[in-house]
């Protein structure tokens, strides 16, 4: 049978040997498919990390949509918003016919659906939609809490980092291009005080998110009212759209703004995007023999661990000279930092949240990105560093990871079970593994780190030792001298 012939002729063909559903199944369309259900092996590890507790958005988790309250406040979200656009029903009208237009697509985007008509997928993607524009519109106004006296979701902080971490969870995801339509098309100029939805996404998630953004995702578009046309790819959005800057945009005259180089797919994606910058470089793993050690046994060959501001959180550098680590007791004074192996590290915050967000990324990348697995390479190096409460300790006492939890024991407990489960063939950290395991090996780093640890730890040590040794340099200087005074009358 020809690879584009249908299937249904071998069901028909296998029939008296096996008992199946006449029609066969519809085939799974991985090219347009983004939105996943976690594997079974990471959902079983913790299954709350997966699954929302407040608010249900999108179709996989249709089951608990009429058992959750916060249905509610989306009808009363939609309310605020047919306010807001000024009972503007032609846009609304408009905004519905195009889910209707592009509900094919959108079922097609994720990787498995309830049993739901047309009608039922077009009004919750309508509902959402609506309820998540609302809402990011609502935080970006600032407005005193007392404004938004009857929201519930505003009124109380939990609840609204309850929300926000619902809205992050790769199973409760709805379409990025969705929701930039309903921004285009229907929000009020008077509104938008960003060029494009995903900014407006940004504000909101930044709480998520505190590290530096990567300018490498960014370029710069001109925008001009000349009738351009920002078209966002097939193969990223299911469906080719357009549109008009003059119409759409109509209030802006030529100007620059921000755009993403690859449009995310929808906020687990573009949170996927916040910690990736430009120089990543994926290469084959290795043996495991080339695992790299743990972060006492990497002080123990003189690696110093050293926090860095401003920097991608995967931006992780040894910085090591040839030369200069030969005299590595000298790194304990401030100014000769340039002696010390370091090993420089984005400062990790480990909070509630955190643990929720690395497992959505982590599945995501299973799911969709095994060939780029940059979120899973950095989890398993933070992994391989930390496999005790004494190598947190270390990290800690260096504010390479500034934690919430109980101890230093439940963060290298919590580190250590991301990655099970976890695979993946390669690495944007090989080179720095090797030139780590490179200077592990090397016994002369091991003899210079212990006497720089025993001898050499602090200024103050350091300064003790080196008196040390100039006095038993004098003595011996002294010894000397007067032995040869005395063995030779005629010396001086």
């Amino acid at each position: 049978m020809a690879s584009g012939a249908s299937p249904k002729p071998i069901y028909e063909m296998v029939s008296h040997i096996i008992d199946i559903n006449k029609e066969p199944p519809e085939d799974l369309n991985t090219s347009t498919c983004n939105i996943y259900r976690v594997p079974r092996s990471l959902w079983n590890l913790n299954k709350e990390a997966y699954t929302p507790q407040l608010v249900s958005i999108g179709p996989l988790h249709f089951d608990l949509k009429n058992q959750n309250p916060m249905q509610h406040q989306k009808l009363r979200y939609f309310g605020y918003f047919w306010v807001r656009i000024n009972n503007n029903e032609e846009a609304m009208k408009g905004y519905k016919q195009y889910l209707e237009d592009e509900e094919a697509a959108i079922r097609h985007c994720y990787a498995e659906l309830p049993t739901i008509t047309k009608q039922q997928l077009v009004e919750m993607m309508l509902l959402d939609s609506v309820f998540i524009m609302e809402l990011f519109l609502r935080i970006q106004e600032k407005k005193p809490q007392e404004h938004y006296k009857d929201d519930i979701i505003l009124k109380q902080t939990w609840l609204s980092k309850s929300v926000c971490r619902d809205l992050l969870l790769l199973e409760n995801q709805i379409l990025l291009f969705i929701l930039n339509r309903l921004y285009v098309t229907v929000v009020p100029d008077s509104d938008k005080k960003h060029e494009k939805f995903i900014e407006l996404a940004y504000e909101y998630f930044k709480c998520i998110h505190p590290y530096k953004k990567s300018e490498s995702y960014y370029d710069e578009v001109e925008m001009s009212s000349s009738g351009d046309h920002h078209k966002l790819s097939k193969s990223r959005h299911c469906s080719q759209y357009s549109v008009q800057s003059q119409k759409d945009c109509s209030h802006r005259s030529a100007l620059s703004v921000k755009n993403w180089k690859n449009e995310p797919l929808h906020f687990t994606d573009m949170i996927r995007y916040f910690y990736l910058y430009k120089d990543l470089t994926l290469r084959e793993k290795g043996s495991s023999c080339n695992a790299l050690r743990t972060a006492t046994k990497l002080r123990e060959a003189g690696v110093s661990f050293e926090k860095v501001f401003d920097k991608n959180l995967l931006d992780i550098k040894f910085v090591t000279d040839p030369f200069l680590s030969w005299f590595l007791c000298l790194g304990c004074i401030s100014k000769f930092k340039c002696f010390k192996a370091r090993l420089q590290i984005p400062q990790l915050k480990i909070e509630d949240i955190t643990e929720c967000v690395l497992r959505n990324l982590i599945a995501f990348e299973q799911c969709h990105y095994s060939g780029e697995p940059y979120i899973c390479n950095y989890v398993s190096f933070i992994d391989s560093l930390i496999h005790t409460k004494e190598d947190v300790e270390l990290l800690v006492e260096k504010e390479v990871i500034v934690h919430e939890l109980g101890s230093d024991k439940e963060v290298a407990t919590l580190v250590n079970n991301l990655c099970k489960h976890l695979v993946t063939d390669k690495t944007c950290y090989k080179s720095t593994i090797d030139h780590l395991n490179e200077h592990y090996q090397n016994v002369w780093n091991h003899t210079m780190a212990s006497l720089m640890l025993v001898y050499f730890r602090d200024t103050w040590r350091a300064s003790s030792t080196v008196v040390g040794i100039a006095i038993l340099i004098f003595a011996v200087f002294n010894f000397y001298r007067l032995y040869l005074h005395h063995t030779s009358p005629h010396w001086f």
